[in-house]
């Protein structure tokens, strides 16, 4: 159950990262948001990326096999980047209509799932 809720961590925490650190570009289509300067997109982001903290912190703190976790440091590294690759796919999907998947980001996807594989391998 430890490692579920790791991940489930994990996943509301690159969450909040991916809209702090992207979300921040559709600011122009908000009237609102659209004029708005550096340090405020800044600081929005900063207050976005606090809960990511609230959520990745005890994601590595109860993963971490040191602390009675399920998970290496260096597992719940790649466990991380794989689901932060997921989250921003689709969100880019989502909310850029632009973007699109194409093949070689899925050669590239796969190429990072057998990262995993290697690195869970025991």
């Amino acid at each position: 159950m430890n490692s579920v809720y790791t991940v489930l961590l994990l996943i509301a925490s690159n969450t909040f990262m991916t809209f702090a650190w992207y979300g921040h570009l559709k600011f122009k289509e908000i009237d609102s948001f659209k004029n708005l300067g550096l340090f405020a997109i800044i600081l929005i982001s900063w207050g976005i990326a606090f809960f990511e903290y609230c959520f990745q912190v005890p994601a590595n703190k109860y993963g971490f096999n040191a602390n009675g976790g399920t998970f290496s440091l260096v597992e719940l590294k790649v466990l991380q980047e794989v689901i932060t690759l997921v989250v921003f796919t689709l969100f880019s999907l989502t909310f850029f209509k632009t973007e699109s998947l194409r093949v070689n980001h899925l050669i590239g996807f796969a190429f990072l799932v057998l990262a995993v594989y290697f690195i869970f391998k025991k």
